[in-house]
């Protein structure tokens, strides 16, 4: 039977009125949360609030219309798929305030913590966990209509399998990006070193990092290679420590060799960027007199370093020079041990 005139204006009244009454009400509940945020002067507050009076407006009218449609007494079928169009899109309107207000809140942690690898990290994990949220919603909404889960659940865990074992790699390489966020072994612009391979970092991926090698080509290596290898991070070295040694002729005197020492930390000590720290006459080899000089580098970059150690070669060279210091090539001295037992 169809609805009466005054059904239908019952109806229309009980539409109209409900969305004023809702527009009324969040305006009224927006006033009251404004004075809360004010007193608390929190900036997550006022957010939350805000989110939360804008969606009192659409909310109310989803509710006032389904309370109108139930007034005019329509057939079943008519009412579930009225209420159920009703439910999804307070369904929608609850998701995305979650998503909006889940996202403010993780954003500002990771700016209030400074850690600029959470950050990386929340932006990279948003679309993921957004679809969680959906996920979520989608599934009470089924369940709310009356959907039977089991099929679906059987369905779903069969394909989760599937798609576990086909994407087991680059979850894999998901998962070892997540790990390099937390555990921040290197930053972008950083130079490491890892195996053979000399670079500074330029991108971290989900999947890959890309590198720039010393020679200048690009170089992409996977996530796995990197968290299963032994990084070497110079970037975060304060200053490089440098052990040479240098053989000099075995008809050396033994004047020239006490004033050696002195000779190389006066070198050391005029080189910008270079630190002395010892220097010693260490051993009669087969062929050479080795002396082991140590010097420190205070700098993390690469190219100065090796600058003030060239410059350190090329004085020591000078200096040998103008004292008739001859180079020999040094050797380690091999101590035989006799391992015969003694006769009795």
């Amino acid at each position: 039977m169809p609805p009466g005139f005054n059904q239908i204006f019952i109806s229309l009244a009980t539409f109209i009125g409900g969305s004023i009454f809702s527009l009324i009400g969040a305006k009224i509940i927006g006033s009251v949360l404004k004075r809360i945020a004010a007193l608390s002067r929190n900036e997550t507050d006022d957010f939350i609030f805000k989110s939360l009076v804008k969606i009192i407006p659409p909310a109310g009218c989803v509710v006032s219309a389904g309370v109108a449609w139930k007034l005019l007494n329509l057939n079943h079928v008519a009412n579930h798929f009225v209420f159920g169009i009703g439910k999804l899109i307070l369904i929608v309107l609850l998701i995305r305030l979650v998503n909006k207000i889940g996202f403010h809140i993780l954003n500002k942690w990771a700016l209030n913590i400074g850690d600029e690898g959470a950050s990386s990290m929340i932006r990279s994990l948003a679309p993921m966990l957004r679809a969680v949220v959906w996920c979520i919603g989608i599934v009470i909404f089924l369940q709310n209509i009356g959907v039977q889960m089991a099929a679906i659940w059987a369905v779903l865990s069969a394909g989760g399998i599937g798609a576990g074992l086909a994407l087991k790699e680059p979850v894999q390489e998901f998962f070892d990006y997540i790990t390099i966020l937390l555990d921040k072994p290197f930053k972008n612009g950083q130079f490491i070193n890892i195996g053979s391979v000399w670079a500074s970092v330029e991108r971290v991926g989900v999947r890959s990092t890309r590198l720039r090698s010393i020679n200048g080509e690009a170089i992409v290596m996977s996530n796995s290679s990197l968290t299963s290898g032994i990084i070497s991070n110079y970037a975060e070295m304060g200053r490089r420590r440098l052990v040479k040694t240098i053989g000099v002729t075995y008809d050396t005197s033994r004047e020239k060799m006490q004033k050696i020492p002195s000779i190389i930390k006066s070198i050391v000590d005029s080189t910008n960027d270079a630190q002395f720290d010892r220097c010693h006459f260490v051993d009669f080899a087969d062929s050479s007199l080795n002396l082991q000089f140590v010097y420190y580098i205070p700098t993390n970059d690469y190219l100065r370093a090796m600058n003030a150690q060239q410059a350190i070669n090329l004085e020591i060279m000078r200096c040998f020079e103008e004292e008739c210091i001859d180079f020999a090539f040094p050797t380690q001295t091999i101590e035989v041990v006799n391992t015969d037992k003694p006769k009795d």
